[in-house]
């Protein structure tokens, strides 16, 4: 699959919900492996259908470290399909996050330090789960790509933003960041 690139349509669009007749279809299921190996392949660690432009509610939150970010925690890719935020934090942190989707960038961002959330798994079944620090981070940024944004659009000041590689050299391997 390709990955949208800021300044296409689709990252500035609102995600449309799945709909109840498509959830446990082969369709469904197809796409979902499609997103997490597209995912995977470009070594991130979440991915939302409009960076592969799908206009749908559906994303990964795959926190592990890799080459991008090597101190991430580990856990399982966690699909959800029409995620809703229940909750947030009013305490935020700021924190450096990349892109798939802006490519060669990094953006230091403000976000809540956790969320809980609801979402639908690939049956339909409904979830309630809370999400807390680098995890929550990786959520918050790829629900802005459902509601058509990128963390370009949390920037505060010019400063906040980075070269990839220059990010690297400063903060290399020593960095928990997004």
């Amino acid at each position: 699959m390709d990955i949208a690139q800021v300044g296409e349509e689709i990252l500035a669009t609102p995600a449309t919900p799945v709909e109840a007749g498509y959830f446990s279809s082969l369709e469904l299921t197809q796409f979902c492996d499609a997103l997490l190996e597209t995912m995977l392949r470009a070594e991130g660690i979440g991915i939302a259908a409009p960076q592969v432009f799908d206009p749908r509610a559906i994303m990964y939150v795959a926190s592990r470290p890799n080459a991008r970010y090597p101190d991430a925690p580990e856990m399982s890719p966690l699909l959800l399909i029409n995620p809703t935020i229940v909750a947030q934090s009013e305490q935020l942190t700021k924190d450096w996050e990349g892109c798939l989707s802006v490519p060669g960038l990094r953006g230091k961002v403000s976000r809540p330090v956790w969320a809980d959330v609801s979402y639908q798994d690939i049956t339909g079944s409904r979830h309630e789960i809370k999400l807390e620090g680098f995890v929550a981070r990786v959520f918050l940024h790829e629900y802005d790509h459902l509601i058509g944004k990128t963390w370009l659009d949390h920037i505060e000041s010019a400063s906040d933003i980075m070269a990839n590689d220059v990010w690297m050299k400063k903060f290399g391997h020593s960095a928990n960041k997004q």
